[in-house]
């Protein structure tokens, strides 16, 4: 999946924005001013929040899932997409991240972003 592939993703969900609040190489996709993932523009990786558990279990299951690079290691992953990861197996870590950040958003807000 390229930096495209991953951009259109991210943008096809409801509510979500992009920004570059880290510098230019900095891609930054957040609903309600929070973050869910990031990548540089010309890595062949990202960073996605992730439940603590299953966090683990990904690192331990993948070789290209590593501990948050320059994040809180507990709660964020750093997925390379330069392996043997399917293009499903990283959409549902970018939808597991999004949905983690949007679950913490409140009922008014979450109501407001889906369109209730």
């Amino acid at each position: 999946m390229n930096i495209e592939e991953l951009r259109d993703y991210c943008l096809a969900k409801p509510g979500v924005t992009e920004s570059f609040p880290f510098g230019e190489d900095t891609l930054v996709f957040k609903v309600a001013d929070k973050v869910f993932m990031l990548t540089g523009l010309d890595s062949p990786s990202f960073n996605v929040k992730c439940d603590p558990e299953r966090a683990v279990e990904l690192r331990e299951q993948y070789s290209e899932v590593q501990p948050g690079y320059h994040m809180n290691k507990k709660h964020w992953n750093t997925v390379h997409t330069d392996g043997a990861l399917t293009n499903k197996q990283i959409r549902k870590m970018i939808d597991h991240s999004y949905e983690l950040v949007f679950a913490s958003l409140t009922k008014k807000l979450q109501a407001e972003i889906a369109g209730n």
